[in-house]
Formats: structure tokens, C-alpha cells, sequence
């Protein structure tokens, strides 16, 4: 009995210490929301990367882009032992405290679309900020013909580098293109396509002057794409951003979407997991490292940014489509 009852616990014992090396091969990803085509594409990286390295690796999309489930789910990863913590936040201020918390259990913490975040170890970025604003602007003031009243909208008032992207293209047009007035300020709809409708359709009933939308959330461009098809208003008013192919094949065959640029999703849940392997393991992130899915790295602080955009248009979005994005 006594024979039994040490092999028992050996057995327990060794399953346990099985379950611990398992814990501290998880990464855990945070996205904005889930069931959007945008975070679908990163999932499908994120557990794809994870295979190819061995790491448990997973996404988690709150119901909605609500910042406190963000951190419910956040402290649910601490709860879990998980090794690596990835965010896409929706508020970099209120995500802070429970960041630094997982830091002082001895995790690493990786970012993504919010530069200079307190809390994490490192942020990437496959677009900066000031080259995908001035893209999106560029191309409105081509379309408008460099005249008439926009708006602006932004996945939330509190995202980082939403209003990044938004100061660049506003700063843009004021300097280049002086005849194109911002209607209001910023309007943070773009995460939800029914408010980026609704207030797509308050906005072209006020305002009609009203050219253009430059939209910074992948389902601003939807909702205000369906907006300008509902009201007829298709070749009268441009609508600018980026969004997922897939999702906005049939707006942008039909002129309610004029275009726009994006990074790959994919790509980026695939460098949630890239960066998570090399922190797990102890490997150096440093100015002239080659990291899979960034190329050759230059960090400044905890950022790692490089220009990796793709244009939506006509010609490219069913080849992106096809990729799943």
C-alpha cells in the first residue's frame, strides 16, 4: 500500500510539474473585440505561429471594445500564470496599472497600435504613425480634388495611435490643402459598424458640403461606406481608411468605399507569437536584430516600428481577400 501510495504521488507529482512547463509555454493575446474580420485574420496568425513554434498560444476578443473587459481578461491571464501577455489595447491609460501588474508577477508584456505604452516590455507597430495617416489624407485630397468638408473618426477617443494617424492626416490637409475643413473633431465610432453607420448618415444630412470620411477603424470605412449607399451619395462622397478586405469587397466594387491601406493582421498576431518565443527564451530584441515578420529592427525606447502598408483598392482587394484578411 505504502509502494502504491509513493508511486501515486511520483505520478501526481510529475503530472503536475507537466502542467507548470505547460502554463509557462502560454501567450495569451488581448485584441480590441472579437468576431470582427480584422481580429479573425490575427487569430488565425496567432494560433499558426504558435503551432510552428510550440507555444500555447491564444487570443482572447472581449465582447465589446470596452477597455474594462480588456482588463478583466488581462488579469484573468495573470490569474492563469501565462508567460507572455499580448494587447491590442482600446485605452493605453486604463490598461497601465493591470500591465504593470503582470510585469511584477514576471511577465513579459508585448503591444501592439499603442506606441510608448507604460507597462509593456515592448510595442510593434507595422505602420507608423505618421506615414499611414498621411497616406489615407493624401488620398482623400486626390479624390475631393483638394476641396470641401471631412470627418473624421477614430476606433475611440482614447486610442493611442488612432488619433495619431488622425493628427498626421489632419495636419496634412491643413498644410497642403487649406480648402478641406474638418467637420467637428473626431468621432469615436470606428470599432462598431452601426454607430460608424448612424453617424455617418447624421453627419451627410447636416453637412452638404460634406466630402469625404477618413476612417481609423476597420469598421468605420463599413459603416460609413453603407451610409453613402444608403443616401445615394456614391461618387459625391469619398470614404478613406482601412478595413478588412474581405469584409468590404462588395463596398469598394461598388465606389461606397474609395480605398485605403493596412498592415496585415495576420502578420501582426504573427509577431505577437514571434516575440513572445524570443522573450520566453531569453533571445535579445535589439537595434540590428532580424525578427521574423519586422525584418531588421531599430528600436526607439520599446518601440519597434516599421512601413509595411498595403493598398485596398479595386485592383488588390480580392487577392487580399483571398489571403483571409
Amino acid at each position: 500500500m505504502k509502494k502504491f501510495i509513493v508511486a501515486a504521488l511520483a505520478a501526481s507529482l510529475s503530472l503536475g510539474g507537466a502542467a507548470i512547463a505547460t502554463a509557462a509555454d502560454k501567450v495569451g493575446v488581448v485584441v480590441k473585440i472579437g468576431g470582427i474580420p480584422w481580429f479573425n485574420a490575427m487569430e488565425a496568425g496567432i494560433k499558426e505561429q504558435g503551432q510552428k513554434l510550440g507555444l500555447d498560444a491564444f487570443m482572447v476578443g472581449p465582447t465589446s471594445a470596452d477597455p474594462a473587459l480588456q482588463v478583466r481578461a488581462i488579469e484573468d491571464l495573470i490569474a492563469q500564470g501565462v508567460k507572455v501577455i499580448g494587447v491590442v489595447p482600446n485605452d493605453a491609460k486604463v490598461l497601465e496599472p493591470v500591465l504593470q501588474k503582470a510585469q511584477a508577477a514576471g511577465i513579459k508584456v508585448v503591444t501592439h497600435e499603442s506606441p510608448s505604452q507604460k507597462g509593456a516590455d515592448w510595442n510593434f507597430e507595422l505602420a507608423s504613425s505618421t506615414g499611414f495617416g498621411e497616406a489615407h489624407a493624401k488620398l482623400l485630397a486626390e479624390k475631393t480634388g483638394g476641396k470641401g468638408e471631412y470627418a473624421v473618426y477614430v476606433g475611440s477617443l482614447t486610442v493611442p495611435l488612432h488619433n495619431a494617424w488622425a493628427d498626421a492626416a489632419i495636419e496634412y490637409l491643413k498644410a497642403n490643402h487649406p480648402e478641406m475643413k474638418l467637420v467637428g473633431d473626431r468621432y469615436g465610432v470606428a470599432e462598431d459598424v452601426d454607430r460608424s453607420r448612424s453617424t455617418a448618415l447624421d453627419l451627410i444630412a447636416a453637412h452638404p458640403d460634406l466630402k469625404g470620411f477618413l476612417a481609423f477603424g476597420s469598421q468605420g470605412p463599413i459603416g460609413a461606406g453603407r451610409a453613402v449607399e444608403e443616401r445615394r451619395k456614391t461618387g459625391e462622397i469619398f470614404v478613406i481608411g482601412p478595413f478588412s478586405p474581405g469584409q468590404g469587397q462588395k463596398l469598394i466594387k461598388s465606389d461606397a468605399i474609395t480605398g485605403g491601406f493596412m498592415w496585415n493582421p495576420k502578420q501582426a498576431g504573427e509577431v505577437f507569437v514571434t516575440m513572445a518565443d524570443r522573450l520566453i527564451k531569453g533571445e535579445s530584441i535589439k537595434e540590428g536584430d532580424e525578427i521574423e515578420g519586422l525584418g531588421v529592427i531599430q528600436p526607439v525606447g520599446n518601440d519597434i516600428i516599421v512601413d509595411q502598408l498595403l493598398a485596398i483598392n479595386k485592383d488588390t482587394v480580392d487577392e487580399l481577400a483571398a489571403m483571409g484578411l
